[in-house]
């Protein structure tokens, strides 16, 4: 018997998906039929003042289901695998004491992997080891420190792609903090991978092409540009107190943005602002490959054509007995 059944509680619920693969509408509609409240699995949606960029729910969406970890905490800080772990954890007791129930809904797979399997004892960040790290990036570019983790790391720089900068420092920063690469502490984790958490039901939304998903990314970045995300970078940048370098800033968009801005474009051009548009749609695709790459490493999961017809059917089928029981 597992935890959950032990407790007489109801299984974790899970919707996951790429980014722009439509996990809001299908969460929004399982509140038409019962009772419950979305935990935002979204490393982005923390940050109060970054809305247009991150997609954040329109206040109509907020008003209509109780939301929770959106607008958390300033850009200037942030946010972690383990505090997601412990504020998912309490807010999930708090949604049952008040008779609904909690539904996890985003694309951070970290999140849902460190929820479902456990925390390994990672080590703390190292500011010194990473200030180091970021000058020797500015020296000699990621690529170089992409390349020196392939030396010590091979199995983590496998899976990271040369421009996920921020992983890529974290795991050196790993290596040159404990003197063991990042991958040896996700062993233990690795070995249940194929077996799915007996409380939990993790429903996946995937399509069947590839191309409806990138259209629909690419629309959806034309229109945050529209909707201003040129003037809501502009205006972080105004504090004075945010660089390029903080988790917030490397959210796909905003960093594409910055480092227009830091470069000095004309926005007002087209061809420059059409360049800026195609940079953010493609850096969107990367993030919902490596979204899809982590999904598909649980084949336990439950998965949903997200560009069928019947999408949204398929979904409450998987879940709603859960929320209706």
């Amino acid at each position: 018997m597992n935890v959950s059944e032990r407790l007489g509680l109801p299984p974790t619920l899970i919707l996951a998906g790429p980014t722009a693969s439509g996990k809001t509408a299908i969460a929004l509609s399982l509140a038409r039929h019962a009772p419950i409240e979305i935990i935002s699995v979204d490393s982005a949606l923390v940050y109060k003042g970054m809305d247009i960029g991150t997609a954040k729910p329109s206040p109509l969406e907020l008003a209509a289901v109780p939301h929770h970890l959106i607008d958390l905490i300033d850009p200037s800080e942030s946010y972690s695998a383990a505090r997601f772990v412990q504020d998912t954890r309490r807010l999930m007791a708090e949604i049952r004491a008040r008779g609904h129930h909690p539904v996890l809904v985003g694309g951070t797979m970290l999140y849902i992997k460190s929820l479902l399997e456990g925390l390994d004892d990672m080590p703390p960040a190292d500011p010194a080891v990473r200030a180091r790290l970021d000058a020797q990036a500015k020296e000699q570019g990621w690529a170089v420190l992409h390349a020196e983790l392939a030396q010590v790391d091979p199995v983590t720089a496998t899976r990271l792609p040369p421009g996920d900068t921020q992983r890529i420092q974290r795991a050196l920063e790993v290596w040159h903090s404990t003197g063991r690469p990042l991958s040896s502490f996700h062993q233990r984790a690795a070995s249940n991978r194929d077996h799915p958490p007996l409380d939990a039901v993790l429903v996946s939304l995937e399509p069947t092409e590839r191309t409806w998903l990138h259209r629909r990314i690419a629309l959806r970045f034309e229109q945050m540009m529209q909707a201003g995300l040129i003037d809501e970078v502009r205006a972080l940048r105004q504090r004075g107190d945010l660089h390029p370098d903080l988790p917030s800033m490397r959210c796909v968009g905003y960093r594409q943005v910055w480092e227009a801005l830091d470069e000095g474009l004309d926005l007002n051009q087209p061809r420059q602002l059409a360049a800026l548009t195609e940079q953010g749609i493609a850096a969107t695709r990367q993030l919902a490959k490596r979204q899809l790459t982590w999904l598909r490493s649980m084949p336990w999961r439950s998965v949903v054509a997200c560009d069928a017809t019947d999408a949204m059917a398929q979904a409450h089928a998987l879940l709603l007995p859960h929320l209706q029981a």
